[in-house]
């Protein structure tokens, strides 16, 4: 079985920093969603304490101070071990990370491998390939993060990474049950919301948002708690570990899960790859290649299985700080 190795990184000397963070209140909501994906049901009822969580996803600039302050070197940037990997092609054995990339022409949407290249020499700083760069998206979300990569950052920062309910919690911006972070219209009034894809998924996106790939991370309006990018643009990263479904509604009021933490690892491989044993954590929010014909995951319920050591050109993270740590 692979493990990613979380690399130490040390916190920074003092407190977090909380200056570009947002109080939640915490409280009992409503959390998943009996009306889509089976993954999301059954919806429940779920109670999470106070924390803060950033306003924003964490950007490249605050990425590369990361790696400035500590000589990071992300798991995109690290040929793999062939040992972990036995079953691999050896000429897919190099440091890279997968780009979204579709062919000319897709003939089955259950083969993601039409749209997705594990490309030599993609990672954070290159995120389109090694001849792309980004020099000019300081303010775009960090991508081709694996869970090591964001966890060592949460620790460096005096952070850590959300549950799936913190984050669920959150993105809802006090609307309990409604469909989007912003009410039950995906564009009220003709208005995106959100970075996602208009079109017909994967060869054509026709922008009606403005952007084909990542957009700076107040590109869009914020929720009702003042949380930017909670739906589109990137996925982002949680603690727990996936479970194909939710636990039922407790039967009393005084049995409501108080902050959840998911399911047990054991139970998150992929039952449809028994011979991957790789461990699979939850994803939320959705991302720009999120589309009405393909992937309908831009609300708040929607989550995603994600092997720890993967990364992608769309999926980053954000940060919390609790107000009382959990273990």
């Amino acid at each position: 079985m692979l493990q990613q190795e979380i690399r130490r990184v040390e916190p920074s000397p003092g407190e977090a920093d909380t200056s570009d963070m947002v109080w939640i209140p915490g409280g009992t909501f409503r959390m998943g969603s009996d009306h889509h994906y089976p993954e999301e049901a059954p919806a429940h009822r779920a109670t999470v304490d106070g924390f803060r969580i950033d306003r924003t996803p964490v950007t490249n600039r605050q990425f590369k101070e990361f790696v400035r302050s500590t000589g990071y070197v992300t798991f995109a940037e690290i040929a793999p071990d062939p040992k972990n990997y036995p079953d691999a092609l050896p000429q897919l054995i190099f440091a890279g990370s997968l780009v979204f990339s579709p062919l000319s022409r897709v003939t089955d949407l259950q083969d993601w491998s039409q749209w997705w290249t594990l490309m030599r020499g993609a990672d954070w700083r290159h995120p389109y390939g090694p001849k792309s760069s980004i020099n000019v998206l300081d303010k775009h979300p960090v991508v081709h993060v694996s869970y090591s990569d964001a966890a060592a950052y949460a620790t460096w920062a005096g952070k850590e990474l959300p549950t799936e309910a913190e984050w669920e919690f959150a993105a809802r911006g006090g609307l309990d049950g409604e469909e989007f972070a912003w009410g039950n219209t995906l564009t009220p009034g003709g208005k995106h919301m959100a970075n996602t894809w208009q079109g017909n998924f994967p060869n054509q996106n026709v922008c009606e948002d403005g952007y084909d790939r990542t957009s700076p991370v107040t590109a869009f309006p914020p929720n009702g708690y003042g949380l930017y990018d909670m739906i589109g643009n990137v996925w982002e990263w949680t603690t727990d570990w996936w479970s194909t479904r939710h636990e039922a509604d407790a039967a009393k009021p005084c049995c409501i899960p108080q902050n959840p933490r998911g399911g047990p690892e054991s139970e998150s491989y992929d039952p449809s790859q028994p011979q991957i044993m790789i461990p699979r954590k939850v994803i939320k929010g959705g991302s720009h290649l999120c589309a009405p014909n393909y992937c309908r995951r831009y609300r708040p319920a929607a989550r995603h299985a994600e092997p720890i050591d993967t990364s992608t050109s769309h999926l980053g993270f954000r940060c919390v700080v609790r107000a009382v740590r959990t273990p």
